[in-house]
């Protein structure tokens, strides 16, 4: 039977609450982020300040630039973890199968519903209502049999929409739909994609499982069913991690490998901080650092390992210092983790995938 999956997603969460909360800033653009003067960045803004190109992630002094008449707030992580329960409780009486993803979105399974005669469209047309009224912000909705396609819905129609996909629709929605909207594909892989001549899934079709490990490794996997609309995963009532890290915005520059290494003191004490809290059924398979340059570019470097080692972070971003030396404004360290308790898939071509990355390598 095919599933019924709704994916809600709040509209400009953070500043949407904000502007909730002070009727007076109504119709202005508004952000909450970091202090402009402390080297701060953008966490959300609203719709009339994105209208200025404004955007999550830029530093909260290129947005003033951008947009003079910005309000940008300090965040209020407890106000909107309260909110947030409010709107989980609202979920909670459509169904129980919830999947958080973040405070401001969530995945629900209403394949078994018998609320709105099992509609799936209807119970995310009252879910929506539901938290207008209740909560007074609005959020967008996807309705579609996959997980994948549910998320690609809800931002088919924002701010405050709701889109849905039929299994019937699945194929030319599909086959039409660029790249760029896949979940995981960034900058790099779209390029890397255009310059196979592929901008749409249905370009994407045209290239076999083990061309796609060539080009893309392991994601090439995910490239060759997402382009089909086809997702298998459940909503998963408790999640499991894939990684665990940890990172830091500097107020100074840090203008030389030297700075950076003196960094990870720090930074490991908080990672193993946070290794410390999770449960023994996570192993480490990967090691993995961050580094945010002063022009805001972003780049990673990542070793497999099996236990923290300091040695380890030096050599990745010694690899990096020696790509690019510059100062950097971000510094992060983490772990790619392997969850004992996630059944693990055979690869049923493994000689061929292996032929196919030692191609690639060479």
């Amino acid at each position: 039977m095919s599933r019924k999956i709704i994916h809600v997603d709040c509209d400009c969460f953070y500043a949407a609450v904000e502007v909730r909360d002070d009727p007076r800033l109504r119709g202005r653009p508004v952000a909450v982020g970091g202090d402009p003067q402390r080297r701060g960045v953008i966490a959300t803004c609203n719709y009339p300040a994105r209208s200025f190109g404004v955007r999550s992630a830029m530093a909260s002094s290129q947005a003033l630039r951008l947009c003079p008449e910005l309000v940008i707030l300090p965040p209020d992580f407890d106000k909107y973890r309260r909110v947030s329960g409010q709107i989980q409780d609202i979920f909670r009486t459509f169904t129980n199968i919830i999947e958080p993803l973040s405070l401001d979105e969530a995945f629900l399974d209403v394949t078994e519903s018998p609320l709105h005669a099992n509609s799936a469209t209807r119970i995310a047309e009252a879910i929506r209502r539901r938290v207008r009224e209740t909560v007074n912000i609005t959020v967008s909705a996807g309705v579609a049999p996959n997980k994948f396609l549910a998320k690609v819905a809800s931002d088919w129609r924002k701010p405050d929409g709701l889109f849905v996909i039929t299994p019937e629709q699945i194929d030319d929605f599909v086959a039409a739909l660029p790249v760029k909207r896949i979940s995981g594909v960034g900058r790099v892989t779209e390029d890397k994609l255009t310059a196979l001549g592929i901008k749409t899934c249905g370009d994407l079709r045209g290239l076999s499982r083990l061309e796609l490990a060539g080009h893309f490794g392991s994601f090439g996997e995910r490239l060759y069913h997402v382009a089909r609309g086809e997702d298998d995963r459940p909503v998963q009532t408790s999640r499991r991690r894939k990684s665990v890290s940890v990172e830091k915005t500097y107020h100074e520059d840090k203008q030389t490998l030297s700075h950076w290494l003196q960094e990870l003191d720090d930074l490991m004490e908080r990672l193993e901080s946070r290794v410390d809290r999770l449960d023994t059924h996570y192993v480490i398979q990967g090691l993995t650092v961050k580094v945010r340059y002063n022009d805001f570019r972003i780049v990673s470097a990542d070793q497999s390992g099996e236990q923290l080692d300091r040695d380890v972070f030096e050599q990745l971003l010694t690899q990096l210092w020696e790509r690019h030396p510059a100062p950097a404004r971000l510094l992060g360290v983490g772990l790619r983790l392997r969850d004992l308790k996630s059944p693990r898939q055979p690869d049923l071509f493994p000689e061929e995938r292996e032929r196919a990355l030692r191609d690639r390598r060479q």
